[in-house]
């Protein structure tokens, strides 16, 4: 895989240094170097890099300000180059791959590239996979009639308690997936992922939908495109970028994001008033 990488930096012998360094990487290309973030706004639209290394303080525009004018599912993945370490903490806000303090010390600089290439060919795969989920889906038909139909009803319908089971088609079969067995479940694009018994169900519809139909109790949202089961989280690891991973029972890890930092409390405490397995 060949990954397109911009510089962006207003000293050019900072320039220089990237740029040399890049020359002993064969799967980097640089495909534009820019003095200014306004210059380098264009060029991000007009090339679309997968890399940006970027200076966070340049005359007129700043390296962060020049990425808060792009859009934010467009954005290409980030090192920041600065001089000054206080800006470590916005890089990391920012969800930049790394930073690296200038001068550039050569082993931070080979760990952000192969952070880097880490993030891209996830990224990769996550894109492959979400294509991948819609082929089988709609092979199979899956999911998309029962969670509606189970939507549709309401919680009257449900004679206000949470479902025992969540129904799931696959071809002409519906299989009933016990709420209880669900260990986690992930979002691939317009599909989920619902783990169960070792078993993975592809359902069409969005979290949010699936959020109406789960008890709070028994399932949080931990990221964006993840809800896990509260009674199977075995353990809780900080990460120092104020993110946490969870440890599920079988060994799972999942990624708790700086978003819902304020379900902490949850794994801490353990899931209060949710019926145990």
């Amino acid at each position: 895989m060949t990954i397109r990488t911009m510089i962006v930096d207003d000293e050019e012998l900072s320039r220089r240094g990237v740029e040399l360094r890049l020359r002993g990487q064969p799967d980097f290309e640089i495909v534009r170097q820019c003095a200014s973030g306004r210059e380098a706004l264009e060029a991000l639209r007009l090339y679309k890099p997968d890399l940006v290394f970027l200076d966070i303080q340049m005359p007129g525009m700043s390296g962060l300000e020049m990425l808060a004018h792009l859009p934010q599912e467009s954005l290409p993945l980030v090192v920041f180059v600065t001089a000054y370490d206080q800006y470590a903490v916005q890089a990391f806000e920012a969800r930049a791959v790394d930073y690296l303090l200038k001068p550039i010390d050569e082993a931070r600089f080979a760990a952000a590239l192969a952070r880097a290439r880490e993030q891209l060919r996830d990224r990769a795969a996550g894109e492959q996979r979400d294509r991948l989920l819609q082929i089988i889906a709609e092979i199979n038909g899956s999911g998309q009639v029962d969670l509606e139909e189970l939507l549709s009803q309401g919680r009257k319908a449900l004679a206000d308690q949470e479902p025992q089971v969540l129904p799931i088609r696959t071809g002409r079969e519906t299989v009933r997936v016990p709420m209880q067995q669900i260990q986690w479940i992930d979002a691939a694009g317009d599909y989920m992922c619902v783990h169960a018994g070792g078993d993975t169900h592809i359902l069409r519809g969005t979290m949010k939908e699936l959020e109406e139909l789960l008890d709070p109790k028994l399932f949080q949202r931990v990221h964006r495109s993840t809800i896990v089961n509260l009674n199977l989280v075995r353990s809780l690891r900080a990460h120092m970028n104020g993110e946490y991973f969870l440890t599920l029972e079988g060994g799972h890890e999942l990624k708790l994001s700086r978003t819902y930092r304020d379900k902490v409390e949850y794994f801490l405490r353990g899931a209060a008033g949710a019926p145990r397995s």
